[in-house]
C-alpha cells in the first residue's frame, strides 16, 4: 500500500460564513472553490466540506487544525482585534498553545514552539 497525504478538512454549515472566517480572520488564501472552499495552508491543503443539519458538528471528532506561530502573544493579540474569542497562552513543556473555535466550533489552535 502506497499511502499519500491528501487533505485536512472540516464540515461546516455555512460555507461562505466559514470562508470568510478562514480567508478575512485567519488570512488564508482561497485557492479554489466549488461544492467546497479549498485553501493551502504551506502545501497542505486545507478543506471546508459543507453539511445540512448537526450530525458532524460540534464535538463528534477529535480533529483540530494547529497553525504554527513565531510569537505566539502578537498573533492572539491580531486575532482578538479582529473579534475573535482566542483563549490566553498556556505554557506546555515545549511551546505556548492557544485555542479558539470557527463558527462550527471546529478548534483551531496556534502553537510557539520554545526549543
Amino acid at each position: 500500500m502506497d499511502l499519500k497525504f491528501d487533505a485536512i478538512f472540516y464540515y461546516v454549515s455555512d460555507l461562505d460564513r466559514s470562508i470568510q472566517f478562514y480567508r478575512d480572520l485567519l488570512e488564508f488564501k482561497l485557492h479554489s472553490q466549488d461544492l467546497v472552499a479549498r485553501f493551502y495552508i504551506g502545501n497542505v491543503l486545507f478543506e471546508l466540506v459543507p453539511i445540512s443539519g448537526q450530525s458532524k458538528l460540534q464535538g463528534n471528532g477529535n480533529a483540530r487544525l494547529c497553525l504554527k506561530v513565531d510569537d505566539i502573544q502578537s498573533s492572539i493579540s491580531e486575532l482578538r482585534a479582529k473579534g475573535v474569542a482566542i483563549q490566553d497562552a498556556e505554557k506546555k513543556a515545549n511551546g505556548f498553545l492557544s485555542a479558539f473555535s470557527d463558527p462550527d466550533g471546529n478548534e483551531v489552535c496556534l502553537w510557539q514552539y520554545t526549543s
